[in-house]
């Protein structure tokens, strides 16, 4: 039977980014019915919204899409398309796998993190408050001093649930995928109410798979340190949102930058998985963009249909051509301007040759 899945391409590159995708996959002998869902800058003349319901039902029913990059419009009242996206769909878990590929330009190898980010609050659930409004006056006065009176005013809501729900999801994925240590990160040293809660949270659910799985904390502040200096210490790292967020950044550069980081964001009823990179609209239309972060998405995707051989030759062909260094686009090359980098399409080409070797 075949695999129903949503396919968003996006905007900017992502309609190519994803097109290059979806043949890698097809390559594996996978059978997907793809159920094509245009979201983004592209459609909010004809929708009205760049984000239209349609895109969400979809979702919905299939339970699994992969989604090319998006561009938040300006002027539309969305902060982020793909932070509607998850809010929407409840995908509280952002996976973002940082892995050496030997290849890829990197002054560090032989790195395995995975960044288990929650995704559901903290400072991006968007409660906020303008300069001068009558709610942000109010909290002024309530700060007894400690805020200034000309200050907009962004609430950090961080709670006990939402905090072991996705300790837990890092426990587990740390079982399942044969993993030895997950490192809660936080700044519970000055936010004791907020990061302290992350950290009481966490300790609970650690308590959970003592003898199985290592659990440690540390400082956000020490932990970007300790990456750079000491990556080959940790394993699973799990945050709050706004860390998350960073720290992938970070780890995805461990690795080569965003152009070989993969993610998924997985609630318990639906699973989306997009790489971690923006639309580079300047790149529209020239197949030139690497398209390794969404084939790796896509690997991660057919990984969670349980089609775990096809995954593992995906992953395979993608490092080969990868360490070959021949046929890959600008970016992997170790010169920027080698006139021998290939296209998006010619790599994903180079990538379905070595999975038919």
């Amino acid at each position: 039977m075949a695999h129903k899945v949503t396919l968003i391409p996006g905007d900017g590159t992502g309609p190519e980014l994803i097109a290059a995708a979806k043949r890698v996959i097809d390559a594996t002998g996978v059978n997907i019915d793809w159920e094509i869902q245009d979201a983004g800058v592209d459609i909010m003349e004809k929708c009205g919204t760049p984000l239209p319901e349609a895109v969400l039902e979809s979702v919905r029913r299939n339970r699994v899409a992969l989604k090319g990059p998006i561009t938040t419009p300006i002027g539309t009242g969305f902060r982020s398309v793909n932070v509607a996206l998850r809010h929407a769909l409840d995908l509280y878990a952002c996976i973002r796998p940082c892995k050496s590929y030997p290849g890829a330009r990197s002054r560090f190898s032989n790195i395995d993190l995975v960044v288990v980010r929650e995704n559901s609050e903290d400072l991006y659930a968007g409660v906020e408050f303008d300069l001068g409004t009558p709610e942000a006056r109010q909290i002024i006065d309530m700060s007894q001093g400690k805020i200034k009176y000309d200050s907009a005013i962004s609430i950090k809501p961080i709670s006990f649930e939402a905090s072991k729900k996705i300790a837990r999801y890092a426990f587990d994925y740390a079982v399942k995928n044969g993993r030895k240590k997950v490192t809660a990160v936080a700044k519970a040293n000055i936010m004791k109410y907020t990061d302290g809660l992350f950290y009481r949270a966490a300790q609970e659910v650690a308590r959970e798979y003592e003898g199985q799985i290592e659990y440690e904390e540390w400082l956000v502040d020490a932990m970007c340190m300790q990456l750079i200096q000491q990556p080959e210490n940790f394993d699973v790292l799990v945050m709050e949102n706004l860390y998350g967020d960073i720290l992938s950044d970070l780890c995805a550069g461990l690795v080569g930058g965003l152009g070989v980081a993969p993610g998924a964001n997985i609630g318990d009823e639906a699973a989306v998985f997009e790489a971690t990179h923006g639309s580079a609209p300047k790149y529209k239309g020239l197949n030139k963009v690497n398209p390794t972060a969404v084939i790796l998405s896509g690997m991660l995707m057919l990984r969670h249909l349980g089609e775990f051989q096809a995954a593992d030759k995906l992953e395979q062909a993608v490092s080969a051509v990868i360490e070959e260094g021949k046929d890959v686009t600008y970016d992997l090359k170790p010169n920027r301007n080698d006139p021998t980098a290939v296209g998006t399409a010619q790599m994903a080409d180079a990538i379905i040759r070595k999975m038919n070797a």
